[in-house]
């Protein structure tokens, strides 16, 4: 049953394909003393892959357990 919406969507994607790239692009000075450890270079990666999976399926399990509908009822 799809939860997500048409903006909803967009946004999910747009930002989880930022998430996914700020590691490769962004320098390990904006993280200053967390840019040594592995969890703060994989986490934004993790979650813009999430944030992608949501948007091509158009459901959010948060959103199922909140009971939260962003999309039109058809």
């Amino acid at each position: 049953m799809r939860n997500v919406g048409t903006i909803d969507r967009l946004l999910r994607a747009v930002l989880g394909i930022i998430l996914i790239a700020a590691p490769f692009v962004g320098s390990a000075e904006m993280l200053g003393p967390f840019a040594a450890t592995a969890a703060w270079w994989w986490a934004p990666v993790v979650v813009g892959i999430v944030l992608l999976a949501t948007a091509a399926f158009r459901f959010c399990p948060l959103y199922g357990i909140l009971g939260i509908r962003t999309c039109r009822v058809r």
